[in-house]
């Protein structure tokens, strides 16, 4: 079988594909190009992330690709990450909300784009594998494919990946779900890799990400809950729920960034106790592992990557949306984030958070 693994350049995509080739597969390598140059682009020291120039990564790649003894092919995919990605993150500050690029990016790009791409650069291969921190099972009373927490619950990633569908699920290969971090590094270590100790990607972009906004200067007002000015900011884009820091307000006790009003160009802050919410509405419901369902269900739910999942009930309708009613308030749910539904360690599925 053909196996065709997207690198990085970093670790735990060069793993992925040395255990693949390991275990027998034809292993073929590639990387998307996704950088575009025209973006001004300074470097914030100590931050390693996904978007940013590529030259380091792909000679990276290329060298994994020549220790494993496999072809190796980068994919133009500039353009469609362009308008799937960026022009996405863009609208959503615009709107007040705070988005997530990289659930974003896997559902569309690397899961969708790439792999097309690579079969249309005339690229034979008959499943797809990433570096990620998932599982994939068959799970033969339902019929269907599950994606699962990786056994590395601190490197878990299925947070970012809830949106591939069964058709995804059941083209991709995850290496990695059933193996820490150390095993990884330990495993580069000893067959000679040079990326063995390399640091993680930790972030979207490694600059500041008014070089992607670009937004002309928009100031308005800082309010209270009644509607009070406070102060003054310099764009609602550089603020997110619970930011607390660079209010410059003078306050007895802290403030918080409660809400962000886009049409009214405001900003709502208020006391820690206002962040915490009972309930959350969220749109445009990806399934992942379960058939669409309208019947309310129980389930552990994440409110972002680093959050520990909270029990709700889950009532879903027929416009794709769906409430979770919170067991314990949770503080600072944020529109644009995404909210993820979880049985167990099994991904049912999740959406965009509304309010």
């Amino acid at each position: 079988m053909k196996v065709l693994v997207g690198l990085s350049g970093g670790v735990d995509s060069a793993i992925a594909a040395y255990l693949l080739k390991k275990q027998g597969y034809e292993v073929i390598g590639t990387m998307m190009s996704i950088w575009d140059n025209s973006l001004p682009f300074v470097k914030e020291k100590g931050i390693d992330a996904c978007l940013g120039p590529e030259e380091d990564d792909i000679e990276s790649a290329q060298n994994i690709a020549k220790t494993l003894k496999i072809p190796f092919k980068v994919i133009d995919c500039r353009k469609e990450y362009k308008q799937i990605v960026l022009e996405y993150f863009k609208n959503e500050y615009k709107e007040g909300r705070t988005p997530n690029p990289c659930i974003m990016c896997n559902a569309y790009v690397k899961f969708g784009v790439l792999p097309d791409f690579a079969k249309k650069a005339g690229i034979d291969f008959d499943k797809f594998a990433t570096g990620h921190y998932a599982k994939i099972v068959f799970d033969e009373k339902s019929n269907l494919y599950q994606m699962r927490k990786a056994k590395d619950k601190n490197k878990d990633q299925t947070y970012f990946l809830y949106r591939l569908n069964q058709k995804n699920l059941s083209q991709t290969l995850f290496p990695l779900g059933d193996m820490t971090k150390e095993e990884v590094r330990k495993t580069a270590q000893e067959i000679g890799l040079s990326v063995a100790q390399k640091p993680d990607s930790q972030d979207f972009y490694c600059g500041d990400y008014n070089d992607i906004l670009q937004f002309p200067a928009k100031s308005g007002d800082i309010v209270d809950k009644s509607g009070k000015v406070l102060g003054k900011h310099k764009g609602i884009w550089n603020y997110t729920i619970g930011k607390r820091r660079g209010l410059g307000i003078s306050s007895k006790e802290p403030l918080y960034v409660i809400n962000i009003l886009a049409k009214k160009n405001a900003i709502v802050a208020g006391k820690k106790e206002d962040l915490y919410s009972d309930s959350l509405i969220a749109r445009d419901i990806s399934w992942c592992s379960i058939p669409p369902t309208q019947e309310p269900f129980k389930a552990s739910v994440k409110i972002r990557q680093q959050s520990i999942p909270a029990l709700a009930t889950i009532s879903c309708d027929a416009k794709n949306t769906a409430k979770a009613l919170f067991d314990e308030p949770q503080m600072a749910i944020t529109a644009g984030q995404s909210a993820v539904f979880y049985k167990d360690d099994i991904v049912l599925g999740g959406g965009i958070i509304h309010f």
